[in-house]
């Protein structure tokens, strides 16, 4: 059974940085579809990046730029590096798999808020 858990939400002010965590167990990152997404108040939930396996990388257009999906193999951990952030980032931060024919799991989420 594939799981994630997602970690290093946080308060921040605008322009900082923060790094999230998403630590996969059950399957191999690369033998998955990496998925972040994120849920604002109010909002319905929304792509931030993707990251297939072979390896391609898209983001919305929102957050290129400023925000970087990497994996660490060994550790079995995918990463997304959140730079210059802004009030708008405000959202809980969903990490997601979907690994060959293993339905599709979202983790419970980590909370970034961005204050001005």
């Amino acid at each position: 059974q594939v799981r994630v858990l997602e970690s290093g939400g946080g308060s921040v002010q605008t322009g900082q940085s923060l790094k999230l965590s998403c630590e996969v167990s059950g399957r191999k990152i690369s033998d998955c579809l990496m998925m972040w997404r994120r849920q604002a108040p109010g909002k319905e939930r929304e792509l931030v990046g993707n990251l297939d396996r072979v390896g391609s990388i898209n983001y919305s257009d929102s957050v290129v730029g400023r925000f970087t999906i990497t994996t660490d193999n060994a550790k079995n951990v995918l990463y997304l590096q959140m730079s210059d952030l802004k009030t708008d980032d405000t959202a809980v931060y969903y990490c997601g798999a979907k690994c060959g024919f293993k339905p599709q799991v979202w983790g419970p989420g980590t909370q970034v808020t961005v204050s001005s």
